[in-house]
């Protein structure tokens, strides 16, 4: 194994995709590309189907409203995770939809395996297509390891 990919967006189940994407790196030596993926923002004056708001994929404008103040939170902050760790690590920030983007970085960048959190999806979630750990799992061409909160149900 010499690349793994790890989804990041910041939340706990991404903070547990690093540090298990660390180690594993650490035990293989292995380098880690950061995926930081930013979704696109929904548009707060448009109704959307059911009541929900709809999401603008324009790519003229997905690069300009990308919160690069908080990428670099992210970022600051797994440059410190890394420091300690001295594993190479690269990052990849891009905008869109979070698991093909995940796996395109994983395909250009020849990844051995990804490695994404997951948290217990709301109805909503389950309806309309489930998580981006799902998307990715179904579309991804090498493995995928999903990493689970402790506090999941069984």
């Amino acid at each position: 194994m010499k690349t793994i990919v790890v989804g990041y967006d910041g939340t706990a189940p991404a903070e547990r995709a690093l540090t298990r994407a660390t180690e594993l790196a650490q035990a293989f030596k292995a380098r880690v590309v950061i995926a930081d993926v930013a979704a696109p923002r929904p548009l707060e004056s448009m109704p959307g189907s059911f009541g929900l708001t709809p999401y603008y994929f324009s790519s003229a404008e997905l690069g300009v409203q990308a919160d690069k103040k908080l990428w670099q939170q992210h970022r600051e902050r797994i440059e410190s995770l890394f420091a300690e760790t001295g594993v190479a690590h690269e990052f990849a920030g891009v905008v869109g939809a979070p698991a093909a983007e995940i796996v395109d970085i994983a395909e250009e960048r020849g990844a051995d395996l990804i490695v994404v959190g997951t948290r217990e999806p709301g109805f909503l979630d389950r309806l309309f297509g489930g998580s981006v750990s799902q998307g990715v799992a179904r579309r991804a061409g090498c493995d995928v390891l999903i990493v689970h909160s402790p506090n999941l149900p069984e």
